[in-house]
């Protein structure tokens, strides 16, 4: 890979986009560019010195951390892949329900290491123990084949998978990550994705009747003219059906959403259907609906991602909507991209 030079492009990046250049995001770009441009040398192999093949950037929600890692992604001239972590794990598993023999990691490494030299893994997070028992022989294999990796999260790297089952089986993957590795924080007060909040025009709250009319009103509005169709959405089996589907536009019950086993793979196959999805009746959250607390947030995750526009009518005011103690940290990156997914365009 021919070198990258970062630092002089990012500030033009910023002038072009009227964003304020941040010292803490600059220290960032000087990081990632060493990062990019390190490469493993005679010398360096002479004297025992490990090649850094991930760059994990950590820190609160609405700092920029995707921004800057999208816009050095872009800039990088070799053969490359950014996904969604979930995505990524959903391809994972569907490889390896293929192969269904004990190399499908390795098979599934090698199939990468043909394609790409760097993955970009966005929103990294561990929430089950099937990616959890995974990720350390995963990992491994692709750190073997000297593909190098970048990862955003909002997880410090100690605090991945904190309090799940069979923690210390995961420990390994910490450890690989540990010695491989840049770790950078972005520290940033604000959260930049719920400045202007005086844009947001798309959320409808308490749920009453007013709300009600209201959001019937809006969606009357958007799909004024437009046919309404039913569409069927299968996945691994299971069909979910979307009744209210009006070229791209669809209208969803909170419950129809969040109260079904449903995925991140379900989710994203009803993005790619559509651009702007309605969603009813948000619930607040607590401890006896935290299952359906984090579906929702994948769910958010998964749309973000696919960059699809949201109208919403929920129980409170987005910044006071409560959480259950298992899911709060997490849920406080849902509740920013909900503030940027539901702002007038």
């Amino acid at each position: 890979m021919s070198k990258i030079f970062l630092q002089d492009s990012f500030k033009e990046f910023c002038e072009i986009n009227n964003f304020e250049v941040n010292d803490q995001q600059v220290k960032i770009i000087n990081s990632l560019e060493k990062f990019l441009n390190n490469k493993e040398t005679i010398l360096s192999r002479f004297i025992k010195k490990q090649e850094r093949l991930c760059f994990y950037l950590h820190g609160a929600v609405g700092v920029g951390k995707t921004m800057l890692l999208n816009f050095a992604f872009e800039r990088l001239k070799i053969k490359k892949l950014r996904q969604h972590f979930n995505e990524f794990m959903i391809n994972f598993h569907d490889f390896r329900h293929k192969k269904k023999d004990n190399s499908t990691i390795t098979a599934f490494v090698k199939e990468l290491k043909k394609k790409y030299d760097l993955i970009y893994l966005d929103e990294f997070q561990v929430t089950n123990i099937v990616d959890a028992m995974i990720l350390g022989k995963l990992f491994e294999v692709i750190f073997e084949e000297k593909i190098k990796i970048i990862i955003t999260t909002n997880t410090k790297l100690h605090d991945l998978y904190k309090d799940g089952l069979q923690r210390d089986q995961f420990l390994p993957f910490i450890s690989i990550i540990e010695n491989l590795s840049v770790q950078k924080e972005l520290q940033i007060n604000n959260d930049y994705r719920t400045k202007n909040n005086g844009k947001l025009q798309q959320i409808f709250f308490p749920l009453n009747e007013k709300t009600s009319f209201r959001i019937n009103q809006k969606f009357r509005e958007f799909t004024r003219e437009i046919n309404k169709e039913r569409k069927i959405v299968t996945t691994k089996g299971r069909n979910f059906v979307i009744n209210n589907f009006y070229s791209g536009i669809a209208r969803f019950k909170f419950k129809d959403l969040c109260d079904n086993n449903l995925g991140a793979e379900d989710y994203i196959n009803i993005s790619n259907l559509c651009k702007h999805i309605f969603i009813e009746d948000i619930p607040k959250f607590n401890n006896e609906n935290s299952n359906q607390q984090l579906r929702f947030i994948t769910m958010i995750d998964v749309f973000y991602e696919k960059k699809i526009r949201l109208t919403l009518s929920i129980e409170e005011n987005l910044n006071n909507l409560s959480s259950s103690n298992k899911h709060s940290e997490v849920f406080k990156r849902a509740i920013s991209r909900m503030f940027e997914m539901t702002k007038r365009p």
